[in-house]
């Protein structure tokens, strides 16, 4: 297995684990402000840090050789993905507590929609030479 992908995966377990104690705290205190406002940051881990982020490392791992010479297609973009997304993943995490409690959080936010729309470019840029016709 390459080494970005195993990134990938560790990476989106830890992000299932962050989800799954958000959930927690979300069930102990359901009506206190931090769980509200980590409401959306728990669906966006879930999703984006563990489901999107390991199809990322399978994907990257298993799909069909792009070449002899890059058979993951270029290695500096599919790291780069990496970063973005979880990046973009963390800033989130930050973002949308300061938003839901009226503070400065739109930058956060518009940073990080930003940063995870170019992982998801990158990774679909990378990605689609792999995918052949019979």
């Amino acid at each position: 297995m390459p080494t970005l992908a195993r990134w990938y995966i560790k990476t989106s377990f830890v992000w299932l684990a962050l989800a799954l104690l958000l959930g927690v705290a979300s069930a102990i205190a359901p009506a206190s402000w931090p769980s509200a406002a980590f409401a959306p940051v728990q669906v966006h881990t879930f999703v984006v840090g563990w489901i999107t982020q390991l199809i990322f490392g399978v994907v990257y791992w298993m799909f069909p050789k792009a070449s002899a010479k890059h058979p993951r297609g270029s290695e500096g973009l599919a790291a780069a993905t990496y970063v973005l997304l979880n990046a973009g993943l963390a800033a989130r995490g930050v973002g949308e507590p300061m938003a839901a409690l009226g503070g400065a959080g739109a930058p956060w936010l518009m940073a990080s929609a930003l940063m995870q729309w170019l992982a998801g470019l990158g990774f679909v840029l990378n990605t689609w030479p792999r995918v052949k016709g019979v």
